[in-house]
């Protein structure tokens, strides 16, 4: 008769072992998967160092391949992952595929398997990963366009104060508007409202705006101090585009990295947000609105500096005015935004400066 063997020590050795992960801060829902079967569906700490000890215990030799949405945690979850030895990558949510019953039936089991699942069948494209360091200049770049909103809330806090009491700017304080000058921020000082914690209160909103001016310039200080060095040729050549100015070009070379990772220049143009959504059935195709997917760091600052090259460059001036005809103002920038960044990306992947083209 013959006697079954069961093998204590199974090896894996050249197998690819599939990990989808639901992330959350307090635990992760993890779905493990060989080739053919699915292994188990677990909750475990966040820890990447748990998920690796598991995954080496169970499948000892293999390949551990391994997904996961990106969302508060950043790129953290995925350096830790790396760091164990799982060849992890991070996706942007909604290139999952998923049927209408897992959207309507949504748990952490499902998205864990779900992620596993499209792992396994390689239908899912991770998003650019950037180094630690590269990471933390765009954090700090972002820093200072929170920081600007910041200062831009108090500034409405404070005009929204003044109009609620009834006090009026003195003619001698506009310039066009509420300039914040030194002398509109000394008359500021002298508004006294009726009550004593009425005015503590606004002289409160006074100091906290000043406040958050300072650590923005002391932001900017340092970031141009840091960065200028290790961009210095790239700024060189980015800020020779009309418009584009030592903040917007360090904006820029942060936040796109290296441009050679972008192989067309469609897929800049989708990085940044600058193509149209499609819509299609049999011969009939629809263009609609800009998509919804895009850096919005960048894309913003493109399409301002966009209104000043538009003035400065001859063909983008002409570009504009028959697009305006067209389609009006608002969209015609986006088209020459979306040229002037094709531009962009040319010559720093030439290295040479910008050229004023005549049409």
């Amino acid at each position: 008769m013959e006697t079954l063997q069961f093998t204590k020590n199974p090896d894996f050795t050249g197998e690819r072992i599939y990990v989808g992960i639901d992330v959350h801060k307090k635990q992760w829902t993890v779905t493990v998967m060989t080739e053919h079967l699915e292994h188990k569906t677990f909750v475990q700490p966040p820890e990447g160092e748990t998920l690796g000890k598991y995954l080496k215990k169970h499948f000892p030799g293999g390949t551990y391949m391994s997904v996961y949405e990106a969302g508060f945690c950043g790129f953290s979850v995925h350096y830790e992952l790396v760091s164990e030895g799982i060849e992890n990558i991070v996706i942007n949510p909604a290139d999952v595929p998923t049927t209408n019953k897992e959207r309507k039936g949504k748990r952490d089991g499902v998205d864990s398997r779900k992620l596993c699942r499209g792992l396994r069948q390689g239908v899912l494209r991770g998003i650019h990963i950037p180094g630690k360091c590269e990471q933390e200049e765009k954090e700090s770049m972002r820093l200072r366009k929170k920081l600007i909103g910041e200062i831009n809330r108090y500034k409405n806090r404070i005009k929204g104060k003044l109009h609620l009491h009834g006090i009026r700017i003195p003619e001698e304080q506009f310039v066009g508007s509420e300039s914040w000058s030194k002398s509109f921020m000394g008359w500021l000082d002298s508004v006294e409202l009726d009550s004593e914690v009425g005015t503590f209160g606004f002289r409160i909103l006074i100091e906290q705006l000043r406040n958050t001016v300072s650590v923005k310039k002391k932001l900017e200080k340092e970031l141009v101090r840091l960065l200028s060095e290790e961009y210095s040729e790239e700024l060189k050549i980015i800020r020779s585009v009309p418009g584009i100015g030592l903040t917007a070009g360090l904006v820029f070379l942060s936040e796109l990295g290296d441009t050679s990772r972008f192989h067309t220049a469609d897929s800049l143009c989708c990085f940044v947000g600058l193509v149209p959504n499609t819509y299609g059935s049999g011969e009939k195709e629809h263009s609609g609105r800009m998509t919804g997917r895009k850096n919005i760091h960048v894309q913003t600052v493109l399409v301002q500096c966009a209104w000043t090259a538009a003035r400065a460059d001859p063909s983008l001036a002409k570009s504009y005015e028959d697009w305006r005809k067209r389609m009006g103002a608002n969209k015609a920038i986006i088209r020459v935004a979306r040229k002037l960044l094709l531009r962009i990306r040319h010559i720093l992947l030439n290295k040479e400066p910008y050229r004023i083209m005549a049409d």
